[in-house]
């Protein structure tokens, strides 16, 4: 299995390299929204969501953030998104976003 700190030493030097240095925000996001459609045309292409994945881990390293950083943020996010209270997804429309209950949302 692959270690995601390593991962992303990794591809931060792949995409500096070809990208070029800096936060280049403005284009992460508008190659997330091209991506985004090609998973909208192909929902169960793999390679699409990855896509997407990839990007957003780039856009987080160029944000300033360090591979221990990111990784650990992914551990809270989930750890935040367990204590939450969500609704019961069979009543929920498959076609829109199931969020929290955001009057009981915790800092």
């Amino acid at each position: 299995m692959i270690d995601l700190i390593s991962y992303l030493r990794r591809q931060k030097l792949f995409s500096d390299r070809t990208f070029g240095p800096g936060a280049r925000t403005k284009g992460v996001i508008d190659h997330i929204r091209k991506e985004l459609i090609e998973i909208e045309a192909a929902p169960s292409d793999l390679k699409e969501w990855i896509d997407v994945v990839t990007l957003a881990l780039d856009g987080a390293w160029r944000a300033g953030y360090s591979p221990e950083q990111i990784v650990n943020q992914l551990e809270r996010t989930l750890e935040r998104n367990e204590q939450r209270k969500w609704p019961d997804w069979r009543t929920a429309s498959p076609d829109q976003a199931i969020e929290h209950d955001r009057r009981e949302s915790k800092p």
